[in-house]
Formats: structure tokens, sequence, C-alpha cells
């Protein structure tokens, strides 16, 4: 199969040498998980408050200040759209610390609950195009700002399909901003040995379409699990689907 027809055959531009996703809520269905942890979180965090706007945190929040951030940039976002300042807290802050840390630290050990109690399901569409990519010989990655990006995959069964990896944990350790910075993406990029004209990016979050559109990559595909394609084109997508199989031609 020559690089035109191979490229057709997932519906992509003839450029495209790598393809790099997002996990929660283009892969797996782990976005609603997160929703609800952030908004369980943040009410009883908010509640009883008397600093700031204590209304309680919304899907639009959740779209807005923290979708596809890491965990401490969300924090910090959704608090200063509300008026309410903490301080940043350690890096081993406990979950009942009112700090950025330990709420962020809150929301994860609620997110960690739920995957062990209920497991991970992978958007059948998304196993689809995986497979169709892999198929056609397309190199794949995983670019996550959550720390359990492996504990994920491998509870969803796709780890097999996503040759690499970059997640909460290589940001930490090597110092990269997280979305809507590019750098995430561009470290996939450079350790896949692909050039960010020649890459993919998909993505569920406008944190995602903004970093993929900063980094140069050629194709920058939004998932609308939500209902916010108007969003997602804004942010930056130069294509918006509801899930990926819809990519796949005569689907």
């Amino acid at each position: 199969m020559n690089t035109a027809s191979t490229l057709s055959s997932i519906g992509l531009p003839t450029q495209v040498r790598a393809c790099l996703f997002d996990l929660d809520g283009v892969l797996t269905k782990t976005a609603v998980v997160h929703a609800q942890a952030w908004t369980e979180m943040f009410d009883a965090f908010l509640e009883g408050r008397t600093d700031g706007d204590t209304r309680p945190f919304t899907q639009a929040d959740y779209n807005e200040h923290v979708d596809g951030k890491p965990r401490a940039d969300g924090v910090r976002d959704f608090l200063a759209s509300r008026g309410i300042e903490l301080p940043e807290g350690e890096a081993d802050d406990p979950a009942d610390a009112e700090t950025v840390i330990g709420l962020g630290t809150r929301k994860n050990d609620l997110v960690q609950r739920v995957i062990a109690r209920d497991g991970v399901e992978a958007y059948p569409g998304s196993i689809g195009y995986l497979q169709t990519v892999r198929a056609a010989g397309i190199p794949t990655a995983v670019v996550s700002a959550s720390a359990n990006c492996l504990q994920v995959i491998r509870a969803a069964g796709i780890e097999g399909y996503l040759e690499h990896r970059v997640d909460g944990e290589t940001a930490a350790r090597d110092g990269l901003k997280g979305k809507p910075a590019p750098d995430t993406f561009l470290a996939a990029a450079k350790e896949m040995g692909v050039l960010p004209s020649a890459a993919a990016v998909f993505e569920d979050a406008v944190s995602g379409v903004q970093a993929g559109a900063r980094g140069g990559f050629c194709w920058v595909v939004g998932v609308d699990r939500v209902d916010h394609r108007a969003a997602l084109v804004h942010g930056g997508a130069d294509q918006v689907v509801e899930d990926l199989i819809d990519l796949l031609p005569g689907s």
C-alpha cells in the first residue's frame, strides 16, 4: 500500500507519519470519571467558604479550566476563576491539605478509587480506529497529562496499540509544561523521530487542541464528546468528529 492510500484509509492528510492521541475522552471513557471527581472535590471544598465565588462546579468549569491540564494547573486556574487563593503546598501534601497540591491529591484519590472499583472502558470506535492505524503501519503515541496513564491504558486493554507514552510522570521528570503548552506533544514527536509537521494530534480538550496548534502539528483532530465543537474549532482543531471511527472512509 502506498503512502497516499495508507493515509486515505485512516482519513488523514498524506503528510502524516505518526498519530499522537490524548487519553481521557479520546481513547477511554475516563474523562467522565475525571469530571465527576473534579466536581465532587471542588463542591466539597467550596461548601461553606465565604471568600470568592462559591457556586457549584459545572461542566463548563471543567471544559474551560481543568480538562486536559496537569492537576495542579487545573486547580490553580479554577480557583483563580472564582477569586480564591490558596498556598501552593508541597509535592507530598496529603489529600486533606488546604493547598493547591492537596486539592489535586484529593481529586486524584477519588479517580483512583473509581478506576480500582469499576475498571476502565475504551471507546469501541477508538479501539477500531487504533487497530486500523496500526494495521496501516502508522506509529502511535499516547500523550496525557495524567500520572495514571499507564494504569489506565493497561486496564482498558489498549497498551499494545500505543508504541510510545508521554504522560504526567514524564512531564514531571523532564520539566515539561502542561497543555495548552505543546511541550508534551513535541516530546512525543521527538521520541518517535518525526517532525510536528508530519504528525497528527487527537484531542477532546480545548487545551489539547490549542497545544497541537501551537506546536505546529500538521493536523489536529478535535473529538467532541461534550457538545463543544465550536470551542474546539476556535482552539485550533482542523477537523472535529464525535468519535474517532468517524474518520474512517465509509463510516
